[in-house]
């Protein structure tokens, strides 16, 4: 059995209720013990998943013109895709055996936020391929939704105002990341992984996942826990600008993906980091004699600016 806990978040999806503030306690025993959970009762179509992961598929399996007309637009941005080796998310370690394709905030072609080339705005890069953009938006807006319900859990737990996080979510610097792990045959050199040893750089993820399975965490006592693929859940955790947000009160945990041999491996990601202006300073409530503040002030952009960069320095993409 997984020491990972599964949580039911209907209540919180529909609406605050008594029944939100004990899904809410939940989350934040997970949130401070393991930094990672699931969730059941998210409300996120199975059709519409479906749908996703066959888009994906169609995009890694298809032509190769279609990848390199959307390639990676740089950090800056983080639009594209990412090609295989493109990225290591363990710079000290070889580069990751995946593919990736990133997905940000749909923005109209008028933001003045986009004609400025604000810190991570930019255009979305669209594959030539029937459906996707109607598909890969559906789900985006719908796991962005879902992401902010969650943040009211967090709230909650944290004696913050329910709704404290959504004008620091309303305009954010969203990635709905669609990854490819290509099996792997033979041994690796040392140290390689699908994905190296991490911590993911936001306030949460929300991971859909294809029944290869792979996902590794690492607990408090630094063993590595299998985190085994449960049927139309999500498995989230904490980043590590909700952690400085919280004054380490909740835990961003180390991660990393190991690819079985001989099976591709096909996941989604959806990474919610606040808006690029959002002020992440330490939250009063997580602030005490005991607790001091252990973090300055930073915004969104900047504090994501300085996770993102050390990802891509030594990959030429």
């Amino acid at each position: 059995m997984s020491a990972i806990p599964i949580i039911d978040v209907a209540a919180l999806v529909t609406g605050l209720s008594e029944q939100a503030r004990a899904v809410a306690g939940d989350l934040g025993r997970a949130c401070r013990d393991v930094g990672f959970f699931y969730i059941t009762g998210h409300g996120i179509p199975e059709a519409l998943m479906a749908r996703v992961f066959d888009s994906s598929a169609a995009f890694f399996s298809g032509p190769a013109s279609i990848r390199e007309a959307a390639a990676f637009s740089g950090p800056g941005g983080n639009r594209g895709y990412i090609r295989l080796g493109g990225e290591a998310l363990d710079p000290g370690k070889p580069a990751d055996i995946k593919e990736a394709f990133n997905i940000g905030l749909e923005l109209a072609p008028d933001d003045p936020e986009l004609l400025g080339r604000a810190p991570f705005r930019a255009a979305n890069l669209w594959p030539e391929l029937p459906g996707f953009r109607d598909t890969m938006l559906d789900y985006f807006n719908r796991v962005w939704r879902l992401g902010r319900d969650l943040h009211r859990g967090f709230a909650l737990d944290l004696g913050l105002e329910p709704d404290f996080f959504e004008s620091k979510l309303d305009k954010p610097i969203a990635t709905l990341r669609l990854l490819h792990y290509p099996k792997v045959s033979g041994p690796l050199p040392d140290g390689q992984l699908g994905a190296g040893v991490h911590t993911d750089y936001g306030n949460v993820t929300l991971l859909a996942t294809d029944a290869v399975g792979g996902l590794m965490v690492r607990d408090r006592s630094g063993r590595w826990l299998d985190a085994p693929v449960v049927p139309n859940a999500f498995v989230c955790n904490i980043g590590d600008c909700l952690m400085r947000w919280s004054n380490d009160v909740y835990v961003s945990t180390p991660h990393k993906v190991v690819s079985p041999p001989g099976a591709d491996r096909y996941s989604v990601a959806f990474f919610l980091d606040p808006n690029p202006d959002a002020i992440v300073a330490c939250l009063p409530t997580c602030i005490s004699t005991d607790r001091p503040a252990k973090y300055a002030p930073i915004t969104g952009a900047d504090f994501l600016r300085s996770r993102l960069e050390p990802t891509y320095a030594s990959q030429k993409n």
